[in-house]
């Protein structure tokens, strides 16, 4: 996902005489995990993901201002705490200035909305001071405020999302579409953690043959196998974070021609993969279906460019 600034450019008004030079950052989100299971890395079982990221942005800005208190941090706790980080990296400080932010991405449903904050608020700090900011500055300075996503990534990849370590890059993969909904209610990640072990560990094999799966189909750029294994991996999660709507959306999968189903693990997103836009009149009987069900049904194209 391009992370840009809203200079001038091509197509773009530059800045009117005498505005102040606004900075950003940007950082897509994900529509939940293809995968979420246990992973053994230097003989420890962890939790991995594969994340789904979609087009689907938290933006940070940060505008100079003279008259503004001098050190002023992002309104968010953890995109604060990450800023100060960052600083404290390089024994730099902030101008005076104001922050702002917006985003499209829901919080506490799968979407990484609290990750997407924080790097974009990075991103945006990094660019006001000319800073360096690689992905192991990244890594290391979520490691000092939360399990995350990979949503700092311009791939798809195997994540270890409380070691924060990239286990294996897939690259920007196979073209996916997606058509799903939010169920009511947020998900809290750390609170659900004492669930998911004992159901990994029970389920292990099943898993690995899950991720086995999903990573051949990366590599072989097949979107078809992907949503299978995407399947595959959203029913293990069914057993012990269920989803309401789940087993209609998988019931309906072949009728609506999806090529497989997918879930916020630790969220409450659910719908389809498609390996091709669904048309106008598909989409139309989609939303018929989930509104039947209760939801409101939203389309994105997922994957890395």
């Amino acid at each position: 996902m391009h992370d840009g600034s809203p200079d001038g450019g091509p197509g773009r008004a530059p800045p009117g005489r005498g505005a102040a030079r606004a900075y950003a950052g940007v950082c897509h989100g994900t529509l939940g995990e293809l995968f979420q299971g246990p992973l053994r890395y230097e003989g420890v079982r962890h939790i991995a993901l594969v994340s789904f990221p979609v087009a689907r942005h938290a933006w940070a800005y940060f505008v100079p201002d003279g008259d503004a208190a001098l050190g002023a941090l992002p309104a968010g706790e953890k995109s604060a705490r990450a800023v100060r980080l960052l600083l404290e990296r390089h024994g730099r400080a902030l101008p005076p200035g104001r922050w702002h932010a917006h985003s499209e991405l829901d919080v506490g449903v799968g979407m990484a909305s609290s990750t997407a904050d924080i790097v974009a608020s990075l991103r945006c700090a990094s660019r006001v001071l000319g800073l360096p900011l690689d992905r192991r500055a990244v890594q290391e300075i979520l490691a000092g405020i939360e399990r995350a996503d990979s949503v700092f990534l311009d791939e798809f990849a195997v994540y270890l999302s409380a070691r924060h370590r990239v286990v294996r890059g897939l690259g920007p993969g196979p073209a996916l579409h997606a058509a799903f909904v939010t169920e009511p209610g947020t998900v809290d990640t750390g609170a659900v953690t004492p669930l998911l072990l004992p159901h990994y560990e029970r389920r292990h094999a099943e898993y690995d043959r899950t991720l086995t799966d999903l990573v051949k189909g990366f590599t072989a750029g097949d979107a078809r196998a992907v949503a299978r294994a995407a399947t595959a991996s959203a029913a293990l999660s069914q057993e012990v974070l269920p989803k309401a709507a789940f087993d209609e959306v998988l019931a309906h999968r072949e009728g609506f021609g999806a090529d497989g189903v997918f879930v916020a693990h630790t969220g409450s997103l659910l719908g389809y993969l498609f390996s091709a836009p669904p048309p106008p009149a598909l989409k139309g009987e989609l939303s018929a279906f989930f509104r039947s069900l209760g939801h409101q049904c939203s389309f994105a194209r997922g994957g890395c460019p």
